[in-house]
């Protein structure tokens, strides 16, 4: 593993990628970084706005393009990808050339209670859907993109991690 050391959270949209991210950033005494808001800033537009404007492709695109950028930084970080990006473009290859995955595999119900309506508008994917009818999504993304999520080089299951166990995980990694 070349240092600096990038360490990559992937998982279902909900599953705490941003919310751990930051923890572990502060205990590593890294920044932070979640690839939906790098990409809102690249090109000065919401995530929602993104998709509405010109479909999940484009979006893709755009994601694949930033996550390159990011990969390239020549700093330790943690970066929070968004749910789909690992299945896309082959960027799940690139980020373990770079990086250290983690995947966040939480159950769907946890998952399904974070979600709550107030956050639901700002995921395109949920727009618009009732609490079974999130439940359901979330079980066709898993099915979808649990292959990809599979090829982390760590995967934290539960929905309660801790910073402490991750860097525990880590450091065995990066001795193996």
């Amino acid at each position: 593993m070349n240092l600096p050391l990038k360490v990559v959270l992937v998982g279902l949209p909900g599953s705490g990628k941003s919310t751990f991210g930051r923890q572990l950033a502060v205990a590593l005494n890294f920044q932070f970084y979640d690839l939906d808001t790098l990409i809102e800033e690249r090109f000065s537009l919401k995530i929602p706005e993104i998709f509405s404007r010109y479909g999940e492709g484009r979006f893709r695109e755009m994601e694949t393009e930033t996550l390159e950028e990011v990969l390239a930084w020549e700093r330790p970080y943690v970066l929070a990808s968004g749910g789909g990006c690992p299945c896309f473009n082959e960027n799940m290859s690139r980020i373990n050339d770079k990086a250290v995955s983690v995947y966040l595999d939480v159950p769907l119900e946890d998952i399904s209670e974070r979600l709550e309506a107030s956050k639901i508008q700002n995921r395109p994917l949920f727009q618009g859907m009732g609490s079974g009818e999130v439940i359901l999504k979330l079980k066709s993304l898993q099915a979808e993109r649990e292959y990809y999520y599979n090829m982390a080089k760590i995967k934290l299951s539960g929905s309660d991690f801790s910073a402490e166990l991750l860097l525990s995980e880590l450091i065995h990694l990066l001795k193996n």
